[in-house]
């Protein structure tokens, strides 16, 4: 299967989780699965910049991004937290390149339009092609891609890019057969339970009734994306949990043969599960 996995930038601050992610994300790609492996790190860029003296500044919950903060995100996400994760997935056995936006060219943006003026955030973009040819010249080489949320833009200038959103557009323009997003949560909450599966109706209601806020509302927006462009299956999952990863991509590859299976977290749907799906997937 063709993967794109998302790590949630608090996961780079924890030594354990990385290992025990890596050799996961390794044990996967041992057994041929194409994996692209995107991050973020919103909390350790927050961190940098607390530490260098440089003040965050934001418009309706978006950070500004001027070119002092940009560069320090390119440190802080191309740099160290990229380097850590590559550093883990090849010491778990599979070896890992670190890929950032400007490599090849490998993954283009423009500027966020934001109250309609286009770079009023200043670098802070989205994601708008992918050179494909390139990254499957990696997986055929028998490596695995990682990737910051950054862009390269058509002026030569690099844009942070929001990680979920990245992730998306990545399976989509990949023809990504799974999306995982890994979270440190367990999946969608209702309250304190997990939610197995949400259709793109209950993400409005969910959203509207403030069931989910913040980062969650993020995520369910950049699914959304992946399924209307093609992604056959999304899943938000808790990523601390033991084996979860490996368990997540069973579960998708048993979704497309239509096998029994456990689902992980939670999966979301175009459509609401039939009587019989759901008998299937109930955990």
């Amino acid at each position: 299967m063709r993967t794109v996995i998302k790590f949630a930038g608090a996961f780079l601050e924890d030594d354990a989780i990385v290992r025990t992610l890596a050799r996961q994300v390794a044990t996967l790609a041992r057994d041929g699965h194409e994996i692209l492996v995107v991050h973020g790190g919103g909390r350790p860029f927050t961190e940098a910049l607390r530490r260098m003296g440089i003040e965050s500044k934001f418009v309706s919950g978006l950070r500004i991004t001027d070119r002092e903060t940009r560069d320090a995100a390119v440190m802080v996400f191309a740099g160290l937290l990229n380097k850590r994760l590559v550093a883990a997935i090849s010491a778990a056995g599979y070896p890992a390149i670190g890929i950032s936006a400007a490599d090849a060219q490998c993954f283009r943006a423009e500027p966020m339009v934001h109250d309609e003026v286009e770079g009023s955030l200043g670098f802070v973009g989205y994601l708008t092609g992918l050179n494909n040819a390139f990254i499957e010249s990696l997986w055929r080489g028998g490596l695995i891609p990682v990737a910051p949320c950054l862009g390269l833009g058509a002026d030569n200038e690099l844009y942070n890019i929001n990680a979920d959103h990245m992730a998306a557009a990545c399976a989509e323009y990949l023809s990504a057969d799974s999306l995982i997003y890994l979270t440190d949560v367990a999946g969608v909450l209702d309250g304190e339970k997990v939610l197995s599966a949400v259709t793109f109706e209950e993400i409005e209601r969910l959203v509207q009734s403030r069931v989910v806020s913040g980062g969650m509302v993020l995520k369910l927006e950049a699914a959304k994306r992946a399924l209307e462009g093609g992604v056959r299956v999304v899943r938000i999952v808790g990523g601390a949990s033991v084996d979860v990863l490996l368990g997540a991509a069973r579960v998708s590859k048993a979704a497309n043969e239509d096998e029994p299976f456990v689902i992980p977290g939670t999966r979301v749907l175009r459509e609401p599960l039939s009587p019989a799906q759901e008998a299937l997937s109930a955990a």
